[in-house]
């Protein structure tokens, strides 16, 4: 069999599985690419090449000193102080709220961040008799666009860097995501303080699911909330990130990306700030992995010619030469419509290779079609599925499919016109 129509199989056989999550996404990634060295697609030496990326160890070394944000309780103090320095009136309960969820959420654990504030939002809905589900669902919104603003905000963020750098191509710098993340930060955060606010439900506060919220922190690095915090420790792992980020800030040639994420992580072990075992534990494995799988596929897609073969079909039905406002437009449609219903991650994943081809064919720079791609991925409101911090509010917001629907759907149509226009502003397509 022709090695690119090998290759479409297990793209195809991979989408089915990534949709349904008959087995787990980094599970359906590796075998994927494991697939395509038995079948002779990819030499032994690429089929695992995506583990040794350095986008991969740049991801794992940020989310070491996202977990040390959490562990030490650094990220909850900051958000608790806060929120509760608002006061109890609900507009401005709203906006404290989702201004510190986007700060925090751009730079660690979108999950966790929501999962520690909760617990405390529902407790001043309480006392101030505000409906929680009106300051829960802006809590989850403000998460998923929140992470849009750095490259290790969302995994789809790193998914679409990584696939340009399999190709070959120029990539995204760290905090080149802001340009389009913190535009469509204050968007989204203007529109629901002004008019999202009124789709969202009075509902009084449901039951919440300790187990998922306690599941949700001990995930981000959390500790128990009765555990003594060391102030000296949240100041340390406030510093690390601190000194970090302003490394990638400066782009210094003898200091990576990478290099400098794998220093925070060292130093926030051997400060105490975390134990060795809950650095390993505060690695999203899965993403990792799905990662490093899927660049394995990407690489198959382009050295085979599927990605090309993708390419030529998806031109020929938009005509000869489409427009790269309507092609990126449409990728980003069908990215944001895929993410609602499953894994963000996986959907980057999916796209993101095709999107390079597409782009490539019709000779446009694929650099803003995979940001449309990337950010679609995360625009993730209009369903309770779409994204964990969307899951964790269910039950506690007592909310139901529709409540995101009517909330989520102008949200996503916003971003996507925003999309269009904004991209294209700073990644030019010639």
């Amino acid at each position: 069999m022709d090695p690119a129509i090998t290759t479409l199989c297990v793209l195809a056989v991979a989408a089915f599985l990534f949709i349904t999550e008959l087995i787990p996404l980094a599970v359906t990634a590796m075998a994927a690419c494991t697939a395509l060295g038995i079948l002779g697609v990819l030499p032994a030496k690429q089929v695992y090449a995506g583990l040794s990326n350095s986008t991969v160890v740049l991801f794992g070394g940020m989310f070491v000193i996202g977990a040390a944000m959490f562990k030490t309780g650094l990220a909850e103090a900051i958000g608790v102080a806060v929120v509760k320095k608002a006061g109890t009136n609900e507009i401005p309960l709203m906006a404290a709220i989702m201004i510190v969820t986007i700060i925090l959420s751009s730079v660690s654990s979108n999950t966790g961040t929501v999962a520690c504030l909760m617990p405390v939002i529902i407790g001043i809905c309480q006392a101030a008799k505000i409906p929680a589900s009106k300051e829960l669902m802006p809590l989850a919104i403000a998460a998923n666009v929140g992470g849009t603003i750095t490259m290790i905000g969302t995994p789809p963020n790193v998914i679409v860097t990584g696939a340009l750098a399999a190709a070959g191509l120029p990539t995204f710098g760290f905090f080149e995501f802001a340009f389009i993340g913190i535009p469509l930060s204050i968007i989204i955060l203007v529109y629901t303080l002004f008019v999202g606010r009124h789709f969202i439900p009075d509902k009084s506060s449901g039951a919440m699911d300790e187990e998922a919220i306690k599941a949700a922190k001990e995930e981000a690095g959390a500790s128990d909330d009765n555990a003594p915090k060391s102030k000296t420790k949240m100041w340390i792992s406030g510093l690390i990130l601190i000194g970090v980020v302003v490394c990638m800030a400066l782009d210094l040639k003898t200091v990576p990306l990478h290099t400098a994420a794998v220093t925070g992580a060292i130093l926030c072990v051997i400060t105490g700030c975390l134990k060795e075992k809950e650095a390993y534990a505060g690695i999203d494995w899965v993403t990792i992995f799905l990662f490093a799988g899927m660049l394995s596929v990407a690489t198959a897609m382009e050295k085979t010619g599927a990605g090309k073969l993708i390419a030529d079909t998806v031109v020929g039905m938009m005509g000869t030469s489409p427009n790269p406002y309507v092609l990126t437009a449409v990728l980003f449609l069908i990215s944001n419509v895929l993410t609602q219903f499953m894994s963000n991650t996986a959907s980057a994943a999916l796209l993101a290779p095709i999107g390079i081809s597409i782009a490539q064919n019709i000779g446009c720079d694929p650099k803003p079609v995979l940001m449309a791609l990337g950010i679609a991925a995360s625009m993730a409101f209009a369903t309770p599925m779409a994204t964990p911090p969307n899951t964790l509010v269910l039950g506690p917001g007592n909310f139901s499919f529709n409540d995101y629907a009517k909330v989520g759907v102008p949200m996503c149509v916003i971003s996507w016109i925003a999309c269009v226009i904004i991209v294209p502003i700073f990644w030019p397509f010639h």
